[in-house]
């Protein structure tokens, strides 16, 4: 865990509360990219705790939500707080859920009096900061305006940004292994978008890196702008200048050779 706490530059912090879990998640953001590379390299997905870690601490790569959010976890835990797994579904195209464990998210008490908290690493785009479980007015973040609705007939939570509900989530607490179909389903379905195409992208200060396939797209202050990568070497040099993962071979999106 020291060597997690090394990876996204945070020292291990004084106390479990708010202001240490605001700077955890903030940092991850920054460090750790969500990237479905393991997809196109064929490598699947392996959500067993010890795996997770030598992914994303060893081999310094990133990650779905099950494995961002699942190894977050770990080391909240270890750090003192108290972490619940929640599982979620995504809102698509006109409204329509996704699958029974399409998002893993975490619901977080810190030893002081506040919380519990919405803590996030693995949603790609999303809010910056942990969202208060328990608020229903509005929440203001550096990544938009968001707030949590409660659902009526069944008791779960809708968490929307900016007017828009981005996923439903259960108050049931869940254990990782309860993923693992989501995780396979993600890894392998044709109506999955991440079998479509490799995707890596991170938060940055200033906005935020994507590389989808051959393009590399940068969001500074809300401007964006597309560059297209001339061949795969300039490819494999953009994983590891702008996220630090050092690949020998491409990932290889449907329809173009490995």
């Amino acid at each position: 865990m020291d060597a997690y706490l090394r990876r996204i530059g945070a020292s291990r912090p004084e106390r479990a509360d708010a202001e240490a879990l605001r700077d955890l998640q903030i940092r991850h953001l920054l460090t750790v990219p969500f990237e479905n590379l393991a997809i196109h390299l064929g490598d699947g997905i392996d959500l067993e705790e010890k795996a997770l870690l030598a992914k994303i601490v060893e081999a310094r790569r990133g990650g779905l939500c099950y494995e961002l959010n699942g190894a977050f976890a770990m080391l909240l835990r270890d750090l003192g707080f108290t972490v619940s797994l929640l599982q979620g579904r995504v809102f698509g195209e006109g409204g329509r859920l996704g699958i029974a464990y399409d998002h893993l998210a975490l619901l977080v008490k810190t030893t002081d009096a506040t919380g519990p908290w919405l803590a996030d690493v693995g949603f790609g785009d999303h809010a910056h900061h942990p969202l208060v479980f328990d608020e229903r007015g509005d929440q203001e973040d550096p990544g938009g305006t968001f707030r949590i609705v409660d659902v009526p007939e069944n008791g779960d939570v809708d968490v929307h940004r900016d007017g828009k509900p981005q996923f439903r989530l259960e108050r049931r607490p869940r254990d990782l292994d309860d993923f693992t179909a989501g995780a396979w389903w993600h890894s392998t379905s044709p109506d999955s978008h991440f079998t479509r195409s490799p995707v890596c992208s991170r938060l940055t200060a200033e906005g935020r890196i994507t590389l989808s396939g051959d393009k590399l797209i940068t969001t500074v202050r809300g401007e964006r702008h597309e560059e297209p990568l001339a061949d795969d070497a300039a490819v494999l040099d953009a994983y590891r200048e702008h996220f630090g993962i050092r690949l020998d071979r491409l990932p290889s999106a449907p329809g173009r050779a490995a």
